[in-house]
């Protein structure tokens, strides 16, 4: 793969969905806290060296494919939003506070913090220890109501999660999705995405709605929930999981499971499933 500059998409506003800390900080400050972080950081700033952004996805890669496979995320979307966000990890939010996706503090935020004006004047964005604290958190920070649906997607279907991302309200810029795509696509990402099976799937999706629904303590419905059957019994279908089943009937995954004595979340076409308490 030839080495070609990437060229950043200045114009890519990213907004976060989390709540955010609501303090005002003057800018001394703001600067002393940032001289902190600076301070602390100083040996990974000073060995810091400019990266190609074919140099940031030969590094980050793997650690994407990782999060992919946890998680169902596209390792093509997570380098997409990666170099567009860390300016392919030369931004000073990428080397100061490894911070590749631009995630700002949000009230429940018990790290280290640096300020930077965005939207806002001095805005705090979250410091981590590592990058790989950075592409782990942007994988916890997509697990909320608002994306939920996005991990009933294939895990390599980086269009669906590009469009969906615009949809759900991660992005400001209306081209959002496009631009996406578009560095995918240039960069060749889609290549480190893999496809998964049914079963691996139905597995995967359960897992990451039950952490869906611990996250907000409640179980995440449908617009409109179904009616509990008179007998309380829901026979399987094709295509069913538990995470979908549950969701209809206003169930969390546990609370459906609890009601079946299942051990696992193993479920087969035809089954029977107590649907009401």
């Amino acid at each position: 793969m030839r080495k070609i500059t990437f060229s950043l998409v200045l114009f890519v506003l990213i907004t976060s969905c989390a709540p955010r800390k609501s303090i005002t900080i003057t800018n001394s400050q703001a600067r002393r806290n940032n001289q902190n972080v600076q301070k602390a950081n100083a040996d990974a700033i000073a060995g810091y060296t400019h990266l190609t952004s074919l140099e940031y996805i030969d590094r980050y890669k793997d650690i994407a494919i990782k999060e992919m496979n946890l998680y169902g995320i596209p390792a093509s979307i997570t380098l997409a939003q990666g170099l567009f966000e860390s300016g392919s990890g030369n931004g000073e939010l990428a080397r100061v506070a490894n911070n590749h996706f631009g995630i700002k503090c949000s009230a429940d935020w018990k790290g280290k913090s640096y300020y930077k004006d965005d939207d806002n004047k001095n805005d705090c964005f979250r410091v981590y220890d590592k990058p790989e604290d950075s592409f782990r958190d942007h994988s916890n920070f997509l697990k909320k109501k608002n994306y939920a649906r996005l991990f009933e997607l294939d895990k390599n279907d980086y269009r669906g999660w590009a469009v969906g991302l615009k949809q759900c309200g991660y992005a400001t810029n209306p081209k959002y999705a496009d631009l996406l795509i578009g560095v995918i696509q240039k960069y060749n990402l889609d290549q480190y995405d893999q496809p998964e099976g049914g079963v691996q799937k139905i597995r995967r999706e359960d897992r990451v709605f039950t952490q869906i629904d611990q996250n907000i303590g409640k179980a995440i419905k449908d617009s409109l929930v179904a009616a509990t059957p008179a007998d309380k019994l829901y026979q399987v279908k094709q295509g069913d999981t538990l995470y979908n089943i549950s969701k209809r009937f206003g169930l969390t995954v546990d609370e459906l499971k609890g009601l079946n004595n299942m051990a696992d979340n193993t479920i087969k076409i035809g089954q029977k499933l107590v649907v009401g308490k």
